[in-house]
Order: C-alpha cells, then structure tokens, then sequence
C-alpha cells in the first residue's frame, strides 16, 4: 500500500485528480472504476477543470460505477446515475454509450448481476477502481459480514449506511433498502485500486483496514490483499494510524 496523508480534503481532491489524471494520458481508453457519495466530488470537480483546461479528454474512457440504490431510474435525483451524470459526464467530452452502472430497475436481480459481471469482463476488466470507505469499513455497498468471494450481487444495507446516506434524501424513509453493488472480488480483480478517505468520522474504519487483521467484518481490510493499493487520506481520517 502506498499511503498518502495529505492536509485536507481539497488536498485529498488535488492528489488524486492528478493521478487519475496521469492514468488518463497514458491509456486515454482506460477503464475506470467510479465511486460516488461525497469524498470523490472534490477530485471530479478537479477533473472537469482539467478536461476544461485541455490537459485531458475523456473522449476515449470507459467506465464501470461501483453501485446503484435497487428501485432508482436513471433520472431519479438520488440515483447514481443521476449523480455521475451532474458531477461529471455532463461536463466532459465522455462518450455516454461507454458509461456503465447497475440497473436500479432491472426486474430480475439475480440476472442484472450476472450482466454486470459479464460487462465487466467484455472490457477486458478495471484499470483504476477508485473507492470511499463507509465508517463502518465498508466498500462499494459490501456490508460488514460479505464474503470476499461475492461478485456483483444485491445487497440489504445496513442500517448505518442508511443513516449515513439519509443526508441525501428528503427523509430517511426514502432511502432505498437495497443496492447493486460490485462484490469483493470484482474489486480486487482491478489492476489499481484508489482509496479515498476523509474526515474523522472514518479515521477508526481506516485504521482498521490498514493496520487490523483482514477480516470480512471489515469489508475495506481485504485491500491489504491487493498488488496496488493507493490511499489518500487526510490528517482528520489519518488521525488514528499512527506512523504508517
């Protein structure tokens, strides 16, 4: 793992748009793994800046969200279709035809997962998958107890990451129960993992993963078992690693 601890959270946004980035120009079809919520808006925003500046083009870029709420269309204000499109599709020169999320409204479950999956093997696999933590160490929507064996599959969310999510809804009887989200070994089958993590409210979670014993109780600890890991942190998040 290469660990980086920067001052804030526009520190954190400035490291990791200018690594993702650099993987951009030097595989300009690259795939990218996409996290939402909001540790990553900063860096997208970033991101737009340098499309706008010339600096990179999207016009080449394949990506593959981590989740979407079951039960959200794509133009449902909540979903994560809705999100990608506002913070970043929008804004840049993506073709829309190479975006790809889970179908909140997909009738079969089961099958949507196993067309996931396929997608995601049809593009050769996740160059870059950037991630967030949940303060409960979760990552994409795999819940504290998920095998690591778990591919893209339907998950019932925690009645924390509920909560947690309740900021972005009118109230917290709106929020979806259930998600598509990657499984563990989707993510591990990335050629790069990129982990974002901000605010003290995910400092033990953080620490958990980088310095605890691997553990599906903590769904984050199985990127310890990654080739190459990179974490950006700030000092809020850092403040329970020690010297790591």
């Amino acid at each position: 793992m290469k660990i980086y601890k920067e001052r804030d959270y526009e520190a954190v946004s400035k490291r990791a748009a200018s690594l993702v980035a650099n993987q951009i120009k030097a595989k300009p079809d690259i795939v990218l793994g996409l996290a939402t919520g909001t540790t990553p808006i900063g860096m997208y925003k970033i991101l737009v800046e340098k499309y706008n500046s010339g600096e990179i083009s999207f016009k080449k870029v394949r990506t593959v969200n981590l989740d979407e709420y079951r039960g959200l269309s794509d133009t449902d204000k909540n979903s994560y279709h809705y999100y990608m499109n506002e913070i970043l599709f929008s804004k840049v020169d993506i073709d829309l035809s190479n975006t790809f999320l889970p179908n909140g409204m997909a009738k079969d479950p089961e099958k949507e997962c196993q067309a996931y999956e396929r997608l995601l093997r049809s593009l050769g696999g996740i160059d870059l998958q950037i991630l967030g933590l949940g303060e409960n160490g979760h990552i994409g929507f795999n819940e504290p107890g998920t095998a690591f064996i778990e591919k893209t599959h339907l998950v019932d969310l925690a009645e924390s990451t509920i909560h947690a999510n309740a900021r972005f809804f009118e109230n917290i009887d709106e929020v979806p129960k259930q998600a598509y989200s990657m499984g563990i070994t989707s993510i591990l089958g990335a050629k790069q993992i990129l982990l974002l993590v901000t605010g003290e409210s995910k400092a033990e979670a953080l620490a958990k993963v980088i310095n605890g014993p691997v553990t599906e109780e903590v769904p984050g600890s199985v990127l310890q078992r990654h080739w190459d890991v990179t974490i950006i942190c700030d000092q809020a998040a850092a403040s329970k690693l020690g010297e790591v």
